[in-house]
């Protein structure tokens, strides 16, 4: 299956402003994940649509053998310069390139609301041993700070159609499967430092804001850096992580 050509041209262009910008994945998380799942030494982890790895370097992190699957080709060529000792490589989540039940976990962060999920299920049960588990990881920028909530105002965020994914119910998504036990999720309340020239950055990672023409995209990252032209240097940008897992049956 094509990857949406949104998600394929933006990430493409954005991909050296996703690998400075994009927060990674706090500590609280990854000690879930190795607690509900048992993530680490003598696991295989299969990391989907891994982007640039910025959940892919915390779960190396926990000493388990990752493999990293992404479509994009700029965002993998990202992922192997920061993470030269991981294998990456070319696929999607609809035909992901491994062997029936060789993994022992499929991880995949800010990136499920680009599959076709029943696709995608069907095939991650099938790459997952029995009992494996499937972890969904979710950064949201925090609205209830006044800033963060005009810039999502600015970059008419909740007007597009890739930002629907917050409101999804994904439990139901995973149920309707009929492959995995119920999905369980905890939501993590955590700040990325930021300075405004990364914010400059976060705002140019976004995918419909990467294809724009350069005039168009530099004045939404005017405005949205202009918020913080007050703010003492490094400033917090606070988001909630969700965190949801599952075991296959």
């Amino acid at each position: 299956m094509e990857i949406d050509d949104v998600a394929a041209r933006g990430f493409e262009a954005g991909a050296v402003a996703y690998e400075m910008a994009r927060p990674g994945y706090p500590d609280e998380a990854l000690a879930l994940l190795v607690a509900e799942l048992g993530i680490g030494p003598g696991t295989t982890v299969c990391d989907l649509a891994a982007g640039t790895g910025k959940l892919t370097r915390r779960l190396v992190e926990t000493g388990a053998a990752v493999l990293a699957i992404e479509p994009v080709e700029g965002m993998r060529r990202q992922l192997v310069t920061v993470l030269p000792e991981v294998e990456a490589v070319e696929g999607t989540a609809e035909a992901i390139p491994r062997p029936d039940g060789s993994v022992d976990i499929v991880t995949v962060a800010q990136a499920f609301h680009w599959f076709d999920a029943p696709a995608a299920l069907a095939e991650i049960a099938r790459v997952l041993r029995p009992g494996g588990g499937l972890a969904l990881l979710w950064n949201e920028r925090d609205e209830t700070s006044a800033w963060v909530a005009e810039m999502s105002r600015i970059i008419k965020w909740h007007d597009r159609t890739v930002s629907r994914y917050q409101h999804v119910s994904w439990p139901d998504i995973v149920a309707g499967s009929d492959r995995f036990d119920a999905l369980q999720e905890r939501t993590i309340a955590w700040d990325q430092v930021m300075t405004r020239d990364v914010l400059a950055e976060r705002v140019r990672s976004i995918s419909y804001i990467a294809v724009m023409p350069v005039p168009e995209r530099e004045r939404l990252v005017a405005e949205v850096t202009s918020l913080v032209g007050r703010l003492p240097e490094p400033f917090p940008m606070p988001y909630t992580c969700r965190v949801q897992w599952c075991r296959r049956h």
